[in-house]
């Protein structure tokens, strides 16, 4: 990778004190950016700078806002906005405990149930509950919200890399499928909710939003037009194009082998100056139509030349010679993708620029061109309340949590949140570590989600659930069982997939084991006893690839316990381990493969609505 350079220390208060020039009318577009820069800027260091005045107002705000709603009142809070009754009065919970409530408003129940502002949809989180996406309610105000959030992210890239308003980004951008409730809200994934948000669809021209990607593109529900057309128009604009981008690095890879796999007919598309009749939405076609508006031979040719060599390194490059960074979260689980992602990028930066979810928007990178693995991101305390759990906090978690302003450098935390959309204190999930601050405002480091064993893109798969989908597997052997098993995300090939080891054990003495036709349904029944989330990566987006099975020679996992003792683990205490990431152990594992099989069929999905329960 390209070495990195940070900004000086006080660069975006620099940047702030230093009056633009009096443009000239050709520099007049360029004076607008620069004093728009500076007012995000300002209210960057005013928000940091005031962290916890900041977080006590928008505390109040929420408690003087929510205060008449049922949960609040069931909590005792009496209309108290101060923060020691709310700490006294109101509990830290998880989805299960908020889910009776929301499965009120799901069913149709208008009354200020968590929230007294009406909620306007529900966001469908990445995480799940019984083996379905968690819902969380929205209200229209979220939006203004968000939006403030994304129009902070370019004043600071164009601080490290100025410019960018002079070209276009390329994002491959998509949206997922939505249903509706009971109550007639629509459900759908946040970002889908935001690019069908009229912010979104009517956002007035901004240089630094400038995309390659037309709306109507973007908005295609039909995952191979909307890659198509994205991609087209991206090589059409490719010396345009000043930055290469997708929300997951996954998703970026995946764009990358689309191109692969279907450079020929886009090649011939360009030629002709018409597009495939692959594409059928007249939407769409009519917005390439303003982009292939003659045929291109020269352009053509370059596409065939460059993808028809077989040498794929580089490619980001080779085909937008001007990008200057890939936009792509590298955190968490996407870190996997770190070198695939060098591989192909040829040598850009990986630019994480900020950080949320579907219960909240959290924050932003100022640092965005350090490595990859130095990513944090700085809270903005003005999109809700924030307190954090020590993770190596008792049971008594109440007692234990801090405000932003008082987390200890060097520490891990559980993130809490309290949300103008009425989630109160509520455990996200996510584990972070204080590397530092800007200015009051801590930085977190991402370190991982709690209890997510395997992920390829937005699924999450934790041990109780690979262990229930083993188990429903493993009945369909005959004369074997499943001794031991682990598993391991695999991304050598996009998309990535899981991958399961295991060991058999032979109950009939003389036989020779399940035949590969056994094993292989095998494969396709742990899908289908997974979540929803991953159903529909694997059947509506195709971002996951089908799940195998590799079964390992007998004694495999014996010789693995002593790998671990040899490298200090206790005899007493060891297990085997329902995850590996740890390349020698994969190595091994590989190594007494004695065969491989893979789910011959897509699992069943459907977006179904949420079910009108009885039961509250």
């Amino acid at each position: 990778m390209a070495a990195m350079t940070d900004v000086p220390r006080g660069a975006i208060g620099a940047a702030i004190r230093t009056s633009p020039p009096a443009p000239s009318p050709v520099e007049a577009a360029a004076a607008a950016v620069r004093a728009k820069d500076a007012e995000k800027l300002q209210f960057i260091e005013e928000m940091t700078t005031n962290v916890d005045a900041v977080q006590e107002r928008v505390l109040a705000e929420i408690l003087g806002r929510n205060g008449g709603t049922e949960y609040l009142k069931n909590c005792g809070l009496d209309g108290a906005t101060d923060r020691a009754t709310f700490r006294a009065k109101v509990p830290v919970v998880s989805y299960d405990a908020l889910q009776p409530y929301i499965q009120r408003i799901v069913n149709g129940d208008r009354s200020p149930i968590l929230s007294s502002h009406p909620v306007s949809e529900f966001l469908t989180s990445s995480g799940t509950s019984a083996g379905e996406r968690k819902l969380m309610p929205t209200i229209q105000d979220e939006l203004d919200r968000r939006q403030l959030l994304y129009s902070l992210l370019m004043p600071v890239m164009n601080l490290h890399l100025p410019g960018l308003d002079k070209g276009k980004g390329l994002y491959f951008l998509f949206v997922k499928s939505e249903t509706k409730t009971p109550s007639g809200l629509t459900a759908r994934p946040v970002l889908t909710s935001y690019y069908k948000s009229e912010q979104f669809k009517n956002r007035p021209y901004d240089p630094y939003h400038n995309y390659t990607s037309p709306t109507a593109a973007i908005l295609c529900a039909d995952a191979f037009q909307s890659m198509y057309a994205q991609m087209l128009c991206g090589l059409c604009q490719r010396h345009d194009v000043l930055r290469v981008g997708a929300v997951f690095a996954s998703g970026l890879l995946r764009a990358i082998r689309f191109l692969q796999l279907n450079w020929e007919q886009l090649a011939n598309d360009i030629e002709a100056g018409e597009l495939t009749p692959r594409v059928t939405d007249a939407s769409v076609r009519d917005a390439v139509a303003g982009i292939l508006r003659r045929p291109d031979p020269e352009l053509a040719r370059f596409v065939r030349a460059e993808c028809g060599k077989g040498e794929w390194a580089g490619i980001v490059t080779r085909v937008w010679p001007n990008t200057r960074y890939l936009d792509v979260i590298v955190t968490g689980a996407m870190a996997q993708y770190i070198p695939t992602l060098e591989h192909y990028g040829g040598g850009l930066p990986m630019v994480c620029t900020m950080y949320a979810s579907s219960e909240c928007y959290f924050g932003l990178n100022l640092r965005p061109l350090c490595d990859p693995a130095e990513v944090s991101y700085t809270i903005m305390p003005n999109m809700g309340y924030f307190e954090f759990l020590p993770v190596d906090a008792d049971s008594d978690a109440d007692e234990q949590l801090v405000d932003l302003a008082r987390v200890e450098a060097g520490r891990e935390y559980e993130l809490v949140i309290t949300t103008y959309a009425g989630l109160n204190r509520y455990r996200v999930g996510d584990v972070l570590r204080v590397t530092g601050f800007h200015n009051a405002a801590p930085q977190f480091r991402f370190v991982r989600r709690k209890n997510v064993l395997l992920s390829i893109e937005s699924d999450k798969t934790d041990e109780a659930e690979l262990q229930r989908a083993v188990e429903r597997a493993s009945a369909k052997l005959r004369g074997a069982s499943v001794a031991e098993y682990t598993s391991h995300a695999c991304t050598k090939r996009i998309p990535g997939h899981y991958v399961i080891y295991w060991e058999l054990l032979l109950t009939v003495a003389a036989g020779a084991g399940p035949d590969k036709e056994t094993l292989d349904a095998c494969c396709l029944e742990m899908e289908e006893a997974l979540n929803t989330v991953y159903r529909q990566s694997r059947v509506a987006d195709g971002s996951i690839g089908p799940l195998e099975i590799r079964v390992v020679r007998p004694g495999t996992f014996e010789e693995l316990m002593d790998y671990a003792i040899s490298r200090g683990a206790s005899i007493n205490q060891y297990k085997a381990p329902r995850c590996v990431t740890f390349p020698p152990i994969i190595e091994l594992l590989d190594s007494r493969v004695v065969s491989t099989h893979f789910s011959p069929a897509l699992p069943h999905w459907t977006p179904t609505p949420p079910p009108r329960s009885s039961d509250h």
